[in-house]
């Protein structure tokens, strides 16, 4: 997992979410107001403060977080991560690496799972996953083509991940999945994004953690009981939650005894 990379590809769509959400929350009150186009943009070019932000933001009207896309990057996730992220559809779209497509030959790579690193394990787990693409390469060798040899690979084979959603379904994703009872690749890479949309816009995205850092767990019986203080920020919980990925020492996901490119 620690080679996993995000990037937000289009930074200055989230100022423009933002400027657009004070835009239609004025709308609302001052539709009177407007009468013709030259109206409409003095309101859209009128300046505010960044409270204004933060205080939109609380109001339970999703609808003007809803301006814009917001497109992310992710390298080296796992095709099981893609299955877990790709059930979100709503206002969300996706284009991943294609095993249709794409020939994997010689160069595939494996994602080790966190709770694996460390304990002596990964040196099997690799080579289960490099017996699974060495079968690949030998379909692929006698004339299989490559969507029928794909269904060898391994979930934990590395992907490269296309993600647009708008900033509301962001956050909706982000406070679902970085939720301890996520499974912890999933829970790492959003917290990565989470990240990095803090960084660009603290007031838009300051409330994107946990329900738990919000009001309270919706899990019910299904609780981890393990609530995540609101003051963390998501670097304060990868480095509670994924020590082993912050330590120098951390294993690093080296080539395999069995050929299999990192």
């Amino acid at each position: 997992m620690k080679k996993i990379e995000v990037k937000i590809l289009n930074p200055e769509s989230i100022d423009q979410a933002e400027k657009l959400m004070v835009c239609a929350a004025r709308l609302t009150q001052r539709g009177h107001q407007i009468s013709c186009l030259d109206d409409f943009m003095d309101l859209y070019e009128k300046p505010y403060q960044r409270s204004t932000v933060a205080n939109l933001v609380k109001l339970p009207h999703p609808t003007i977080q809803k301006f814009g896309i917001i497109n992310v990057v992710v390298v080296g996730a796992s095709r099981r991560f893609l299955a877990q992220i790709t059930r979100h559809q709503n206002e969300v779209k996706y284009m991943s690496a294609s095993l249709q497509y794409s020939d994997y030959s010689g160069v595939e790579d494996f994602v080790i799972p966190y709770d694996l690193i460390g304990t002596g394990q990964e040196e099997g787990y690799l080579r289960q996953c490099s017996m699974a693409m060495k079968n690949y390469q030998e379909m692929i060798r006698y004339g299989v083509d490559n969507d029928s040899a794909g269904y060898c690979a391994p979930q934990g084979m590395r992907n490269i991940l296309l993600i647009g959603a708008t900033p509301y379904q962001w956050k909706h994703m982000i406070r679902q999945r970085t939720c301890r009872r996520n499974t912890k690749e999933t829970r790492y890479v959003m917290l990565k994004i989470w990240k990095q949309l803090l960084e660009q816009n603290r007031e838009l995205f300051s409330d994107c953690g946990p329900f738990c850092m919000n009001g309270g767990c919706e899990e019910g019986k299904m609780t981890c009981g393990k609530i995540i203080p609101p003051q963390m920020l998501p670097t304060d919980i990868i480095r509670v939650d994924f020590p082993k990925l912050c330590e120098e020492s951390a294993l690093e996901e080296g080539v395999s005894d069995e050929d299999t490119a990192d």
